[in-house]
Parts: structure tokens; C-alpha cells; sequence
């Protein structure tokens, strides 16, 4: 097919050049010079992923009900649904994460967790989940400042994106990881071993919520270039993990719309004819 549209393209260039030769006096003829059919295999990074390209967006809606955010212009509002099936399956997640930490806790040395583990398996389980939470107040605890203020709010905002992730606007986002962090792990998980924190009631959400809103906007221009940062698809996906561990873990098995968007995007082929020129442009 191509063969034959070059043969074709021949032809033309051909009876311009020899009405061109035969034209009468005074008759301007624009002579076209053919150039040689270039064909483009660099690598190269896909444009936006912005859904105002109809394509795409029909494409989105049937692979689920809603648009994902990172295939819409950042807005700190909800403009393409919410996931609600994706988001359970994110709380699920992160149900199965907090039981492993409080593991991991477990085998902590005490000085960095400062839990008396002596004291602690002296009182029956439930039986210290429900004096911790009715018949303590909550406490100023003394962990350290790794745990209090960097670590807390990192997973504020791990929270924060799984509804992000999800089409939630920055305000349900923010009350997502208040609930997680509070009523799931402060007055949940964690209270099986100490009294919730004022602190991490406070930072956990509020301060992580501010970060996951810039990991949002971060994550959202990288995916914008193909899931690549710098250049290189493995440091983009990285950096997307940290950023937004949960839906990235997730989307290894269920499965992303947006990364079959930026798939389909790089491995489109693109063909464009001109008056001039030939070219074939293959993205991989």
C-alpha cells in the first residue's frame, strides 16, 4: 500500500514538473520539490493527557463510568466522577497495610516506639482497645520526631491519594484520610497498644492532605509525559510509587485507565501527508 502511494506521489511530482516545463509565458507555476519519505522511530514522550480529545475520553468512560483525574486538567475539585468500587478496594488495602504495621511495630525496639510491652501483655487485648479509647483521654505521646512529623504526615498523604486517585476533590479527599487515620488506625488499629496521639489526630490528616495535594499535582504531570520523568519511563514509575503507593500497588492487578491511556498513546502510529513531504511517525 505504501509502495503504491509513493508510486502514485511520483506521478503527480512528475506531470507538475512537465506542465511546469510546457507552461506559457506569463503563467507562474509553483514549483514542488518531492523530499524523500522520512520515517521517524525516536522515542518520544506522548502529549497531554487532557480528555478534551474525544478519542480518549470515549475510551475512558468504557473502560469505567468515570474519568480518571490524571486524564483531566488538575483541579482541586471533583470533575469526573467518584470510583467508588476502586476506593473500597484502596480501604481494603490499606486495612490489610495497618495490621501488618502494627506487626512491624511489634518488633520495634521500645525506644522507638515507646510502648512498654511488658505492661502491655498484662491486660487482655480488647480489654486494652476499650481502655485506651473510653476510659483514657488521649495523650501527648513523646515518639520521635521521624514518626510524629515526617512519617505521619507521608501517610496523611498516602490516605489522601487513594481518594484523590479515585475522582475525589481535595475536601473528600482530605475527610477520607481524616477517617483512616483517625478512626482507622488513631481509635482503631493502634489503640490495641497505646492511647491515640493529639499530635497524629491533628498532623496525620490536615498536614498530609497539603502534601498529597502536591503529590497529586506532581504525580499528575508525569503521568501527563507518559509516566515519565527526566526521560526515563523507570524513574517516572518510581516516583509515581512513592507518591501514590496504594492505587499504584492496585493498578499492578486490577488494572489502570490511565495507563491504558498513556499506552495508547505511545504506541499509536501517526502518518501525515503534505503538498512537500511524506512522513511516517511510529511512537513505541
Amino acid at each position: 500500500m505504501i509502495l503504491r502511494l509513493f508510486s502514485l506521489l511520483a506521478f503527480v511530482v512528475a506531470a507538475l514538473q512537465a506542465a511546469a516545463a510546457t507552461s506559457p509565458a506569463g503563467i507562474e507555476v509553483i514549483d514542488i520539490e518531492p523530499s524523500l519519505p522520512a520515517i521517524d522511530t525516536s522515542i518520544a514522550a506522548p502529549d497531554s493527557l487532557e480528555l478534551l480529545d474525544t478519542d480518549l475520553g470515549a475510551a475512558a468512560r468504557t473502560d469505567h463510568s468515570w474519568i480518571s483525574p490524571y486524564a483531566l486538567p488538575a483541579s482541586m475539585h471533583c470533575t469526573g466522577g467518584r470510583d467508588w468500587h476502586r476506593m473500597w478496594i484502596n480501604t481494603a488495602v490499606l486495612s490489610g497495610a495497618f495490621i501488618g504495621t502494627l506487626f512491624v511495630l511489634e518488633c520495634l525496639p521500645e525506644d522507638a516506639t515507646s510502648w512498654n510491652r511488658a505492661s502491655i501483655q498484662k491486660v487482655p487485648l480488647f480489654k486494652r482497645w476499650y481502655r485506651n479509647i473510653y476510659v483514657r483521654d488521649p495523650e501527648w505521646d513523646h515518639d520521635k520526631f521521624i514518626f510524629n512529623y515526617v512519617l505521619h504526615p507521608y501517610a496523611g498523604a498516602a490516605y489522601f491519594m487513594a481518594a484523590r486517585s479515585c475522582g475525589f476533590s481535595f475536601w473528600g479527599s482530605m475527610l477520607y484520610s481524616f477517617a483512616v487515620s483517625t478512626i482507622g488506625w488513631e481509635f482503631g488499629i493502634e489503640a490495641f497498644m497505646e492511647r491515640p496521639s493529639y499530635q497524629d489526630i491533628v498532623i496525620t490528616p490536615v498536614v498530609g492532605s497539603l502534601m498529597g495535594e502536591a503529590f497529586y499535582r506532581a504525580k499528575h504531570a508525569i503521568v501527563d509525559r507518559g509516566y515519565e520523568l527526566l526521560g526515563s519511563s523507570f524513574l517516572g514509575h518510581f516516583v509515581c510509587f512513592l507518591l501514590d503507593p496504594v492505587n499504584e500497588v492496585v493498578d499492578l492487578f486490577r488494572g489502570s485507565p490511565t495507563r491504558r491511556l498513556v499506552a495508547r498513546r505511545k504506541a499509536e502510529t501517526r502518518f501525515a501527508l503534505s503538498p512537500n513531504s511524506l512522513s511516517l511517525t511510529i511512537n513505541f
